[in-house]
């Protein structure tokens, strides 16, 4: 069994989760350095995924009237076809591109839980993946909006959230950087992300309660007035965290996450070469 969890650990990492979910830079992998770097041991897959239910929160919050206003349109469009629009497109976008990151994230739970959290494949995540969201920025049109979004865009999007299933990859990056790819500019990838972070991530979150509640195995273990307190901490930043990126993409490229998400995948590589950290 692992160690009990302090509360100064679950309002740090409760505060990593909330200011890393939607940006680019993987929150799953940040939680897993933090906790180990500053902890010495692992926050816990269910940790993770129990605190990310703070984020989602803020992502209902955030856009509960888009959300609103895309169920009320799903509907109507399933009894009537002439109310059929891009609402209406959306939910079915949503739920279509949902579906592949739910038979994955089941089929393959005890691998993410264990395996893929080493820290060195995390390290190679970050970098490898910075590769790939700079070629999306480079080679993306960015020419179309959310109201050009199509079908084949939710079902590329919905296949590359599954790569957020590997610590280090990030589900907004995979996403986002799929949407770019696909020639959505860089406000309509990200919102769409959003959009389709709610099902699987909440999903997530949920599924994994009674393992969070009830951990066995090692790790730091939360209690649960502290699992609640992490998620509200999430909650909080994270919804910040929406108002900010939604705002620093319109006007500036996924570049500069590039550079961070390098700079610390080669300072984990460095940590562990040296012998600092442990890799499991």
């Amino acid at each position: 069994m692992g160690e009990s969890m302090t509360w100064v650990q679950a309002i740090v990492l409760g505060a990593v989760q909330g200011l890393t979910e939607f940006l680019p830079i993987s929150s799953s992998g940040h939680l897993r350095i933090v906790s180990e770097v500053f902890f010495g041991d692992d926050a816990g897959a269910s940790f993770t995924a129990v605190s990310q239910l703070g984020t989602e929160a803020a992502v209902l919050l955030f856009f509960w009237r888009d959300i609103a206003r895309i169920v009320r349109a799903w509907f109507v469009g399933l009894r009537h076809a002439s109310e059929r629009n891009l609402d209406y497109r959306l939910g079915w976008y949503v739920i279509i591109a949902t579906i592949p990151i739910g038979i994955l994230g089941i089929l393959f739970k005890d691998q993410i839980r264990n395996g893929a959290r080493n820290l060195w494949l995390i390290a190679t995540m970050l970098i490898v993946f910075a590769i790939v969201i700079a070629l999306a920025e480079y080679v993306g049109t960015k020419r179309r909006p959310i109201e050009k979004i199509t079908t084949r865009d939710g079902i590329v999007m919905g296949f590359s959230q599954c790569l957020a299933l590997i610590p280090g990859v990030s589900r907004s990056g995979a996403t986002t950087s799929a949407g770019l790819f696909m020639g959505l500019d860089r406000e309509a990838a990200v919102r769409f992300s959003f959009l389709l972070a709610i099902p699987a991530v909440t999903a997530s979150g949920l599924f994994s309660l009674p393992d969070a509640f009830a951990p066995a195995g090692e790790g730091l273990n939360a209690s649960g007035p502290q699992l609640l307190v992490a998620t509200v901490v999430a909650f909080a930043l994270g919804y910040a965290s929406i108002a900010w990126l939604l705002k620093f993409v319109v006007n500036h490229s996924l570049y500069w996450f590039v550079g961070y998400r390098i700079a610390l995948g080669a300072a984990v590589m460095a940590l562990l070469a040296t012998g600092v950290v442990s890799a499991t």
